[in-house]
């Protein structure tokens, strides 16, 4: 496995004969190195010899779906334990799924319909108790009134009154309005409006009386727990009637027949009485109950049978159509007895790749084997890196910018160690970086379990990056004892501080009175620089100039991958006339500001970089007088200068009229017309020495190459600078620690309250969860992204291939319908 670069790829021709194609596309799936080409682009899906069977798979996995979300209602989730190896033959399995949808449809149309008449009954049941109490109080006042006629008749004190009212109650029937009513349930949100709409639809002709109904009920047509009103509506003459029907159905109001007969009220309130007093209703009731019920359990037992298998077809199902919409991609031999396939696969799999075939005619029993041809192509080949689960997550990081050309300088080999480092520099705090490392070690011991769970996006990609997290808090915890910070707070780790009291009276002094009593700090920042006056000037100054060396080498890092890549491909214009400049370029000006760095910090000088940079360009001939230090170095700025202005019209002016010459030469003598005793027709002429003979556009070549040379020199100025950013962020990250521990943890602690004390804890740990762990963590990596996209990969990286995918079924596990 070479990360650095692709893996050598070829263009291979399959001529498989009919017989034993599917299992030759089916062994090459489980091999899962070979990317084929579709060679009936210009047909469409329904055209193509195979659509039948694909037809067939699609409703297969329409079934399995309707299974998924069956299983998804009832509470079920597939088992995993119960992927098996063995095949199941298809017809086999498409009969049997086709077995369980009806019967699963059956059960579900039974408990439908059983479940609405139960909650029928209960609905009806619940209008015959709250109706009959109703009548039953109004016959009970009727009674009472007719008790008190006999009464007055049988006194002779008011035989008048007694007239009257013997008159009231034995009215001609013939003059009596005979009222009808209508009895139901309706939502209880909706029964003011009801009331309201129907008063004014029969214009004050009806009288409404509801019951409010003590528990939810659930409503047979929507299946859903509602609270609802009993009502009893009467009213007279048929169009009221035709009104309030209307109405009720607007409203959802279910409508239950309570027989309008007087002595069949009674009949039927005394009977529901009884069965109350017996059980009877509620007996009836149960025993649906438990029909439905059993229903149900059936139901869940043949969801569990599903569900165990489940996996197991889907998996099939997919594969089949995966071997199919292979199978359309290939092309008919004209006889009709072979299927031609075209693909790309890499150098070393040829064998595996021919095994498979071998193996493919052996167990179909065909005649005639497989034929495994390599084509020449001028064609550029897809790019394959063999990665595993570590290398991953960098790569798709080089990926996200672009796809390396074929065999071009992989990045990803370098960024494994200068994305998390550079992090790191911003992020520096071991503190921090502990609880990152933690963080991901508990997601990489349990990735097995996570890997084949649901997680959010944001936990699927904080997954999918652990490993990168896991280096990002390695190299944080060493930046860290590099910075001597932990939560901002310095500890002497590695022995005491080189730095003590000249006597008792400075113990508490962090700017004067110290002397040098041990020797250098042996490791990191010396603890006694923290809280110091000249802490901040110190650790500004050291951070800045360090990111300016980072930078430099990184740079340089880029612009040496070029010179391998034009090595690797024999291009020896971009060595002399686009490495060779460009190297000289930037270290003639920012290589020679490092070297002034380190000489600077070796020498414990007092010299000003500013100023000697500056007059570097404004006064090369000027003295240096302090600033100078090493000798010649007036006459190294001098020839560093003349290199650096030699240097751009070296990368702008060769490189396009040797490209030119280049171009004439190669094509030199290749112009021709056909002569008319040529061997081939004029239909079937070769052409492609006339498609390869493409116009060389000098001006476009040259317009090219200034806007690189532009870039180039602009961008080692802005390039450098944007190093700087390693500086801000650490700063801008040891301050916010800073601030949180000086003036919530420790502001907190100097109270004497274990509330307050408690309250200051917990913002601490939310603040440096939320601010350091969260959001720096986020902003350092972003900040890291930028620099390997921008200031690294635009000095070498082309990133304008396309990737490998080969045909396998590992992926379609991962893939949705």
């Amino acid at each position: 496995m070479d990360l650095l670069r692709s893996e050598p790829m070829q263009l291979v021709q399959l001529i498989i004969p009919i017989e034993s194609a599917f299992r030759t596309i089916s062994y090459l799936g489980d091999l899962g190195l070979f990317q084929f080409n579709d060679l009936n682009a210009e047909k469409s899906p329904f055209q193509r010899t195979y659509a039948a069977q694909i037809k067939r798979c699609a409703e297969m996995a329409r079934k399995l779906r309707f299974f998924k979300e069956q299983m998804r209602k009832a509470g079920l989730s597939p088992s995993t334990k119960s992927l098996r190896s063995g095949d199941i033959d298809l017809d086999y399995l498409e009969v049997t799924l086709g077995e369980l949808e009806s019967e699963l449809i059956e059960i579900n149309s039974n408990n439908e319909m059983l479940q609405h008449t139960y909650n029928e009954l209960s609905e009806y049941k619940l209008v015959l108790q709250k109706a009959g109490e109703l009548f039953h109080s109004t016959q009970s006042i009727v009674a009472a009134q007719q008790s008190e006629l006999e009464l007055y008749n049988t006194t002779e004190q008011s035989v008048e009154r007694s007239l009257l009212l013997e008159q009231e109650i034995t009215m001609d029937p013939s003059k009596q309005v005979n009222l009808g009513y209508i009895s139901g349930l309706v939502a209880r949100e909706k029964s003011m409006a009801f009331e309201r709409i129907l008063f004014r639809a029969t214009r004050g002709n009806v009288f409404l009386k509801q019951s409010v109904l003590e528990n939810a009920v659930i409503d047979p047509v929507l299946g859903d727990e509602v609270e609802k009103n009993v009502f009893v509506v009467f009213y007279s003459g048929e169009r009221a009637k035709n009104k309030i029907l209307k109405l009720c159905e607007g409203f959802g109001a279910n409508r239950y027949p309570f027989t309008e007969d007087l002595n069949k009220q009674e009949q039927t309130i005394i009977f529901i009485s009884l069965l109350e007093d017996s059980g009877g209703v509620s007996g009836r009731l149960a025993e649906l109950k438990t029909t439905i019920d059993v229903g149900l359990a059936h139901r869940s037992n043949l969801l569990q049978t599903i569900g165990f298998e489940f996996e197991h077809w889907n998996f099939l199902v997919k594969k089949e159509k995966s071997i199919y919409h292979i199978l359309n991609m290939l092309n008919m031999d004209v006889t009709k007895k072979c299927l031609v396939a075209e693909g790309w696969c890499p150098v070393f799999a040829k064998d595996q790749i021919q095994n498979g075939l071998r193996r493919a005619t052996l167990d179909s029993n065909s005649q005639i084997g497989a034929i495994f041809h390599v084509l020449q192509t001028k064609e550029s080949p897809p790019t394959f890196f063999q990665t595993n689960k570590f290398t991953s997550a960098f790569q798709e990081i080089i990926d996200a910018y672009g796809v390396a050309k074929y065999q071009e300088v992989n990045p990803s080999v370098y960024t494994i160690v200068t994305f998390p480092f550079l992090f790191a520099i911003m992020f520096g705090d071991w503190g921090h970086g502990i609880c990152l490392l933690l963080a991901t070690l508990y997601l990489i011991i349990r990735e097995k379990k996570l890997s084949s769970q649901k997680l959010g996006d944001i936990m699927e990609m904080a997954f999918s990056g652990r490993y990168v997290i896991m280096m990002m808090g390695i190299f944080s915890i060493y930046t860290g004892l590099i910075y001597n910070e932990f939560f901002s707070v310095p500890f002497e780790l590695f022995g005491p501080s080189a730095y003590g009291c000249r006597d008792q009276s400075c113990r508490d002094a962090y700017t004067a009175g110290l002397v040098k009593v041990h020797d250098t700090y042996p490791f990191g920042l010396d603890p006694k620089w923290h809280g110091s006056r000249s802490e901040l000037p110190f650790l500004n100054s050291m951070k800045m100039k360090m990111s300016i060396l980072f930078g430099v080498a990184q740079m340089n890092l880029g612009i040496i991958m070029s010179y391998f890549n034009a090595k690797f491909f024999g291009d020896n214009i971009n060595i002399w006339y686009q490495f060779v400049p460009q190297m000289i370029f930037l270290n003639s000006l920012f290589g020679y500001l490092s070297l002034l760095i380190i000489v600077k910090w070796c020498t414990g000088s007092q010299a000003d970089l500013y100023h000697v940079m500056i007059y570097m360009f404004l006064s090369p001939t000027d003295d240096l007088d302090d600033n100078q230090l090493f000798i010649g170095q007036k006459f190294f700025q001098i020839l560093l200068l003349l290199s650096a202005l030699a240097a751009v019209p070296w990368m702008l002016f060769p490189r396009p009229f040797l490209l030119k010459k280049q171009h004439e030469e190669r094509f030199q003598g290749q112009s021709y017309a056909r002569l008319d005793g040529s061997d081939y027709p004029p239909e079937i002429e070769p052409h492609s020495v006339s498609h390869n003979h493409e116009e060389f556009e000098f001006s476009e070549v040259f317009v090219h190459q200034l806007i690189h040379t532009i870039e180039f020199v602009l961008g080692a100025v802005s390039n450098t600078a944007s190093y700087l950013r390693l500086w801000a962020l650490s700063l801008a990250h040891s301050e916010l620690s800073s601030v949180f521990y000086d003036k919530v943890l420790l502001l907190a602690w100097g109270y004497n309250s274990i509330i307050a004390r408690g309250i200051g804890l917990s913002v601490f740990i939310f603040a440096t969860v939320g601010v350091l762990l969260v959001m720096e963590t986020l902003s350092a990596f972003l900040h890291a992204l930028r620099l390997h996209w921008v200031e690294f990969q635009n000095k070498f990286y082309v990133g304008d291939g396309y990737k490998f995918y080969p045909f396998s079924f590992a992926s379609l596990g991962q893939d949705d319908e």
